[in-house]
């Protein structure tokens, strides 16, 4: 019984570490902390939409980003929110015309550019959709979820606008 105990335990501990190999064989490795030739940045309008309040407490200690009463011109990089919409559309009904499912989006529209107006991006979209069913009897807990994926799709944008902005870096350097 303890035998085979150990040659189970030694075959998953092999297994784990052939994995493992694999994975560092094929490049993969994991995301860690952005890299931005900026040191400080605005993102615009201030206070903003969901969006940008929640991109402005995502950046860690490597970026400063500007607080409302301090100028515009001691940013390095200027992030301009130009539109952020969330809309819901009903994709789907039933015989008696009844909803039954919904589409939620959220869209934001945004360029990046230096505080003196030198465009660094062009104006550019990201778009996120979910779909979520709808029950009558149940309305509550579908707000409750249409709330989350609502929250889920925001965080989702805001991980892509880090990342962009960790792209422009080189354009934005001095």
């Amino acid at each position: 019984m303890k035998r085979r105990t150990v040659f189970t335990l030694l075959g998953q501990l092999g297994l784990a570490s052939l994995s493992g190999l694999v994975l560092q064989g094929c490049g993969f490795t994991l995301r860690g902390s952005q890299n931005y030739a900026f040191s400080t940045l605005a993102v615009m309008p201030n206070p903003g939409g969901a969006v940008a309040i929640e991109l402005r407490r995502s950046f860690g200690s490597n970026v400063h980003v500007l607080a409302p009463n301090e100028p515009l011109t001691q940013a390095q990089v200027v992030l301009d929110i130009l539109q952020e919409q969330r809309e819901k559309i009903v994709v789907g009904v039933n015989s008696s015309g009844q909803v039954r499912e919904f589409q939620l989006r959220i869209r934001v529209k945004f360029r990046v550019r230096t505080p003196h107006g030198v465009e660094l991006t062009p104006d550019a979209e990201i778009l996120q959709q979910r779909d979520i069913s709808f029950n009558e009897s149940a309305v509550l807990a579908k707000e409750a979820e249409e709330r989350l994926l609502y929250r889920d799709m925001q965080s989702d944008i805001v991980q892509q606008l880090i990342r962009r902005l960790a792209a422009v870096n080189h354009a934005a350097s001095p």
